[in-house]
């Protein structure tokens, strides 16, 4: 699922949308996360594989019970 703002982008909507995932991502919740996706999504960790919603809110899960510390920061 997208959500706004959407391409093309401007600097000011890029920002925004740069942002929007860091926030997201930082927020530590993954269902928050995940609706970032599509639900056919596919990530690979490592040697992991993962698809869909599901498998991606458990690793999320799992990563953030072990990485207390943990912040993304993205840059445009």
């Amino acid at each position: 699922m997208s959500r706004p703002p959407l391409p093309p982008f401007s600097e000011t909507t890029a920002a925004q949308k740069v942002r929007a995932a860091e926030d997201g991502w930082n927020s530590r919740d993954p269902q928050r996360v995940t609706q970032a996706y599509t639900d056919d999504s596919q990530w690979r960790n490592r040697s992991e594989l993962l698809t869909g919603h599901i498998e991606i809110e458990a690793f999320l899960s799992r990563k953030w019970q072990r990485e207390h510390h943990y912040r993304l920061i993205k840059e445009l």
